[in-house]
Formats: structure tokens, C-alpha cells, sequence
């Protein structure tokens, strides 16, 4: 933070910018065009479903009584999810770290959305609906995985669907070789841990990192 962010500060209460109504925000941008409003079905088309069957990672945004939570959800593509039919989705929840953040939220408030990404294509699509979790022994049975099956799916009944144009992510050139880092240009998730516990061994943590995420992969 520079000298001129500490003088600045910020009260949301004194600012005399803020726009605070519907009709100070859509005179600022004008209407949607018609295409951007147009490509939003409450269906998977047949070239959504297409593009979301290549697609091996998405973000799940979620809200609930702890707040929001927004977690990467990424696996082979076969397995990151089923179709069940153009208005459901079920997504196992693989294991992790047991925060358990996302299902939580779905437990106490149905709403969630879906961001999908496709290596090396700058569109999105997203996906907005409400969700709820079960241990169906048949939906479950769907994603074992060498004998590792979920403890939960999410069943995701879809309200609307629509791509995103590539702006953003042309933008961020965030496939582009030239502006990928090395790893030693960002803290190591050990790193980041000891940032926010002082006494934690972060060097130990992420010299087993590997092994330990191989070995719990599934």
C-alpha cells in the first residue's frame, strides 16, 4: 500500500461517487444488447452441453449462513460432473481439506452459481441454479474412482445458462506462455499458511506437499 492509499482510506458513507440505486447504475451503462440477453436459456442447449462436456474445471459460488464461498472444482473430464438432462447436473464432492464451506452454504441456502473453463479458449460459460446434496448410492457409484467414491454428489438443477464472451480472459492473457510465472515467483502454499499462522513449519508443509496431494488426490 503506497503513502497516497494510506492518506486516501475509504468510508463507503462519505462517498459522494457511490452509486447506490438501479437507475444510477443502468444510466451509467445503457442497455444490454439484444445478443447478450438472447444467448441466456434455462436449458443446457446442445452446444452448451458440448462445451461444458470439454471442460475439465469450473468454480462453484455458493451462499449461506457462513457467507460466500466461491471453490475450484476440477477433475478428468468425465468425471467432473454427469448430465443427468438439459436441466441437471450432478457433481461429486471429491475429497479435500473438510472446511466443508461450499456445502454448507448449499445446506442452508440452495443458490449457486457455476463458472467453466476450457484450457486454451478465452470464452466462459456459466450456470446459475439451486442445488441440494445427496448420498444416492447409484449417483455416488458414478464417480468411483479405483474404489475412492465422494461422500456426497450436488445435484444442480439448472435456472440459467449462457457463455461469457472472451474479454476478460483476452484481457488477462492468462493462456498466453509469455505471462505464465515460475513457481518460485509466488509463495508456496507453506508460505501462505505461516502468513497467517506464525509458528507453522511451512517449509516441512511443502516438502511433502506433492506426495501427500498424489497420495490424496482421490
Amino acid at each position: 500500500m503506497t503513502d497516497q492509499d494510506k492518506r486516501f482510506g475509504y468510508d463507503p458513507a462519505q462517498d459522494q461517487w457511490a452509486i447506490d440505486s438501479l437507475e444510477g447504475l443502468t444510466a451509467l451503462y445503457g442497455p444490454a444488447h439484444p445478443i447478450a440477453l438472447a444467448k441466456e436459456t434455462p436449458y443446457l442447449t446442445e452446444d452448451y452441453r458440448r462445451w461444458i462436456e470439454a471442460s475439465p474445471f469450473f468454480a462453484l459460488a455458493t451462499i449461506g449462513a457462513g457467507g460466500l464461498d466461491c471453490s475450484p472444482r476440477g477433475d478428468r473430464t468425465e468425471q467432473l460432473f454427469h448430465i443427468l438432462d438439459e436441466r441437471t447436473l450432478v457433481i461429486p464432492d471429491r475429497r479435500g481439506n473438510n472446511r466443508l464451506d461450499s456445502l454448507k452454504n448449499i445446506v442452508s441456502d440452495p443458490r449457486v452459481a457455476l463458472l467453466f473453463l476450457l484450457p486454451g479458449i478465452d470464452e466462459t460459460l456459466r450456470i446459475n441454479g439451486r442445488a441440494h446434496l445427496t448420498t444416492n448410492p447409484e449417483l455416488i457409484e458414478r464417480f468411483d474412482i479405483n474404489g475412492k467414491k465422494p461422500a456426497t454428489v450436488i445435484i444442480v438443477e439448472i435456472e440459467s445458462v449462457y457463455f461469457q464472451c472472451a474479454r476478460a480472459l483476452t484481457r488477462a492473457k492468462i493462456w498466453d506462455p509469455s505471462t505464465q510465472i515460475t513457481r518460485t515467483e509466488a509463495p508456496t502454499a507453506g508460505q501462505m499458511i505461516k502468513s497467517a499462522k506464525a509458528d507453522f513449519d511451512g517449509e516441512s508443509y511443502d516438502l511433502a506437499l506433492a506426495e501427500r496431494q498424489k497420495e490424496s488426490l482421490y
